[in-house]
Formats: C-alpha cells, sequence, structure tokens
C-alpha cells in the first residue's frame, strides 16, 4: 500500500477524516498490517524554493568565518548556521575519531510554521547585511 495523506484543519473535519481513515486502513489490511501516523504539514516546495533562494543570495553576497577564516561559504553552510540560530542551541557529537560534530537541524522535517520562521531569520539577518 501507498502511503496516503488527508489535512485536517478544524473540528468540523474530524469526522469525516476518521470515517475516510477507517476505509483506507480497511483496504490496506488486505495487503498486511498497516501503520497509522499523525503529524503536522512539513513545508511547502514554495517555502523551500524561496529558503534555497534566499540562502543561495546570502551565499554569494557575505562571507562565513569556518575554522577561523573568512570565506565565501555554500547555501548549505548557510542554512546549517541559519538552524542552529533558529534552534537557539548548538548541538555537537563526538565523533568516531574523536573529533567534534556539529549535528544540524534537518529543514525537511520542518513544519511550514518553523520554515516561515527561518525565512523570516534570513531576511531579518539579509536586512543587517
Amino acid at each position: 500500500m501507498s502511503q496516503v495523506q488527508q489535512i485536517i484543519r478544524d473540528e468540523q473535519s474530524v469526522g469525516r477524516a476518521l470515517v475516510w481513515a477507517g476505509e483506507m486502513i480497511r483496504k490496506g489490511l488486505k495487503g498486511g498490517d498497516v501503520l497509522l501516523t499523525l503529524g503536522r504539514p512539513t513545508r511547502s516546495q514554495e517555502q523551500n524554493r524561496k529558503m534555497w533562494a534566499m540562502l543561495r543570495d546570502i551565499a554569494r553576497q557575505v562571507p562565513l568565518v569556518i575554522n577561523g577564516r573568512e570565506v565565501r561559504a555554500d547555501p548549505e553552510d548557510w542554512k546549517d548556521v541559519f538552524t542552529a540560530a533558529l534552534q537557539q542551541e548548538t548541538r555537537m557529537a563526538q565523533g568516531i575519531d574523536g573529533s567534534v560534530v556539529v549535528l544540524g537541524m534537518r529543514t525537511s522535517k520542518m513544519s511550514k510554521a518553523e520554515l516561515s520562521d527561518l525565512i523570516e531569520l534570513i531576511y531579518a539577518y539579509g536586512a543587517e547585511q
């Protein structure tokens, strides 16, 4: 069975969604076990495109200090910088060779609201620069 989704936006939609979920579960059980998962919608493709366009702009225009040197960093490096700022914490782990590994936040798992906050943070930073 492929994955199916339905967005529930208000309490009036709950009953209809439960009926739909029951139908999907019954159909899916014909092929084996079914996993029911509840969650929040993640970022939209439009948000994703906007974030990467903004990160490319920052990367082209603003140097980043990496290992004590000012360099033109990749958009991916800037994404790590901004997501760490959004989290307001830095998570670090010890690498298998004893080095320090900085753990970043995955934007692919962000909710629409979280990615909106990240985009606003990038806007604010860009305005300061």
